[in-house]
C-alpha cells in the first residue's frame, strides 16, 4: 500500500533553516506529483510547493518563494523540503501528498511539526 514518512521537522529559531523529507513506497514514484502542505493551528491546510511527475515543473506558494526549496530523488523515492529564513509564521504541521495521476487519487503522510520560535 502507498505510504509516505515524513522527518526533519523540529524546533529552530527565526531565521534558521530545515530540511524535511517524505520517503515514498507502495507506488511508481515517478507518476505521482508530489506536493508539501502545512496546517497551522486554527487555519485551514495550504498547499507550500508542488513538484510535477519529472520535476520540470515546480510551484510554491507566494509566502514561502525565494525561501522554501523542492526537490525529488527518484533514486530513493524522496521528496524533500529544503526551508531557509524560517519565520514563526511558518509553524505549522507539514504534510507530504502524492497525487497518482493514474488513478486520479493524492495519499497523505502523517505530518511533521515544525516550530519556528526563539
Amino acid at each position: 500500500q502507498v505510504q509516505l514518512v515524513e522527518s526533519g521537522g523540529g524546533l529552530v529559531q527565526p531565521g534558521g533553516s530545515l530540511r524535511l523529507s517524505c520517503a515514498a513506497s507502495g507506488f511508481t514514484f515517478g507518476s505521482a506529483s508530489m506536493r508539501w502542505y502545512r496546517q497551522a493551528p486554527e487555519k485551514e491546510r495550504e498547499l507550500v510547493a508542488n513538484i510535477n511527475m519529472s520535476g520540470a515543473r515546480i510551484d510554491y506558494a507566494d509566502s514561502v518563494k525565494g525561501r522554501f526549496t523542492i526537490s525529488r530523488d527518484t533514486a530513493k523515492n524522496t521528496v524533500y523540503l529544503q526551508m531557509n529564513s524560517l519565520k514563526p509564521e511558518d509553524t505549522a504541521v507539514y504534510y507530504c501528498n502524492a497525487f497518482i495521476w493514474s488513478i486520479g487519487r493524492g495519499y497523505w503522510g502523517q505530518g511533521t511539526q515544525v516550530t519556528v520560535s526563539s
